[in-house]
């Protein structure tokens, strides 16, 4: 692994929010002046690939990065705004459906955040 890929996924799990690429490419110029946003991209990749990471794609903005933690997402259908939430492990009842072992899922709930819903009283 690159000192950047450490450097990265470091960011990506400690961070609270997940950031995008940009973001994470502005974070760590601030500590790697030298680092161009082609090698950030590669390294995003190379770290999904290897399942260290995972890319969180939303219609209409742009991917956002998150640590390998069991947890799903709420995401406001107004303002794009994305938080973790914890659902038991819904694993066992797909499973059973589908007749067959899963490899992952990925749980996005949409709903209108406090601040959206306070906007539209």
């Amino acid at each position: 692994m690159t000192r950047y890929a450490k450097q990265i996924l470091e960011l990506v799990n400690w961070s609270n929010e997940h950031m995008t690429a940009e973001q994470l490419f502005l974070e760590l110029k601030k500590t790697e002046p030298k680092v161009v946003q082609a090698t950030v991209y590669n390294n995003l990749n190379a770290l999904c690939q290897e399942g260290l990471i995972r890319r969180l794609s939303l219609e209409g903005s742009p991917d956002r990065y998150d640590k390998i933690k069991k947890h799903d997402h709420l995401v406001c259908k107004q303002c794009g705004a994305l938080s973790d939430i914890t659902f038991g492990d819904i694993t066992g009842d797909l499973e059973r459906q589908l007749g067959e072992g899963i490899i992952s899922y990925d749980l996005k709930v949409f709903y209108l955040c406090p601040k959206c819903r306070g906007k539209k009283k």
